[in-house]
């Protein structure tokens, strides 16, 4: 995949401060305080769950929402789980911020090129944001997922579609403040797959502030001499 275009999406400043507060609440859970939330595989609903627990003591409307969808000519049918955050300003409407703490796996493919693996790491670890500003990364990373793809003569897969990664968030979705009682009492499952996840989140956070605090003095310096614009969360490349 040739390197082509730079591309920079956009955060507002309510996104960016949300985003601040979900890593600093991330980098405060530990292991011991996963609990089973569900029978079988977890899948990290227990870090979710320990995330909204803690957004909602900071005063947010948050909650896990799960969506479930079926099969349609070749978008296949499967189910997702996120958080979001409903904010309501002064006229009463409210906005819906999704959360995704494991954002980069749903663009993982099979021999991916090293223009790829670049794009694929400089996307946000923890996704923050609307589904607007969501909809934009989910067409650029399709598409250079395709490039990557096509550079090894293979076809794009149907879970690594646009209309399926869609499906992931537009789906109608239920929303859940705390576990349900019954699915505690019958869980389980060993923890040591999550805990792996937790420590990986911590590893990767800690890299992207640290990279992001080193582009301060950068970024500073720039905006003294360009006209001042909206913070941008994410910098890069399609092709």
């Amino acid at each position: 995949m040739v390197m082509s275009q730079f591309c920079k999406i956009s955060a507002d400043q309510y996104e960016s401060d949300l985003l601040a507060v979900v890593n600093s609440l991330l980098l405060s859970i530990h292991e011991r305080d996963l609990h089973s939330v569900k029978s079988g595989a977890c899948n990290a609903s227990c870090i979710r769950f320990s995330l909204v627990k803690l957004l909602r003591r900071s005063g947010y409307d948050a909650a896990v929402c799960t969506t479930k969808w079926q099969g349609s000519g070749k978008v296949p049918g499967g189910d997702h789980e996120y958080i979001d955050v409903v904010s309501y300003n002064s006229t009463a409407t409210s906005e819906r911020l999704i959360i995704d703490i494991d954002f980069r796996s749903h663009f993982e493919i099979a021999r991916a090129v090293d223009s790829y693996d670049r794009v694929l790491n400089s996307l946000p670890v923890v996704y923050v944001g609307s589904l607007t500003r969501l909809e934009q990364f989910l067409k650029i990373m399709v598409e250079a997922a395709r490039c990557s793809l096509k550079q090894n003569s293979m076809p794009l897969p149907p879970w690594r579609s646009l209309a399926y990664l869609q499906a992931k968030w537009h789906s109608p979705y239920q929303r859940q403040f705390s576990p349900d009682e019954q699915d505690i009492r019958r869980a389980n499952f060993d923890h040591k797959q999550c805990s792996g996840h937790l420590k990986r989140l911590h590893s990767l956070l800690q890299s992207e502030i640290e990279a992001e605090r080193l582009l301060k003095p950068i970024n500073s310096d720039n905006n003294r001499r360009l006209k001042p614009e909206r913070r941008r969360h994410s910098l890069f490349w399609t092709g």
